[in-house]
């Protein structure tokens, strides 16, 4: 086999030093950093919405998974016992908290698709 033919057969030699790779990577995770920060502060004001009971009960919750409003029908309550209003509770909150989770799902989940690693 000739000199250098042969050897790294279908790899390219890099014109950037192992610590130029470095840096780049080191300076590709800091922007990742940053963007995930700024999704973050995104997700903790944008809000989900979902119901039970026919919209009776409605939660409201950020992306962040803070519950930020409750809301139940004054009507709803007239005909309802206990135990059936608690079951409602529970379905709305969550519900809401999976359409909360697949909002951070769709801020995030494209950041860190874009890891170097």
């Amino acid at each position: 086999m000739g000199k250098g033919k042969g050897r790294n057969r279908g790899f390219q030699r890099s014109t950037v030093g192992a610590a130029g790779g470095q840096a780049g990577m080191m300076q590709q995770l800091q922007q990742m950093q940053e963007q995930m920060a700024v999704a973050q502060e995104q997700l903790a004001v944008e809000t989900v919405t979902e119901t039970a009971g026919g919209g009776a009960i409605s939660i409201t919750m950020t992306g962040d998974q803070k519950c930020t409003d409750v809301k139940i029908a004054p009507d709803f309550l007239e005909d309802m016992d206990a135990e059936m209003l608690q079951d409602m509770l529970l379905s709305a909150v969550n519900l809401a908290l999976d359409k909360s989770r697949e909002l951070a799902a769709e801020r995030m989940g494209p950041l860190a698709s874009g890891l170097p690693f």
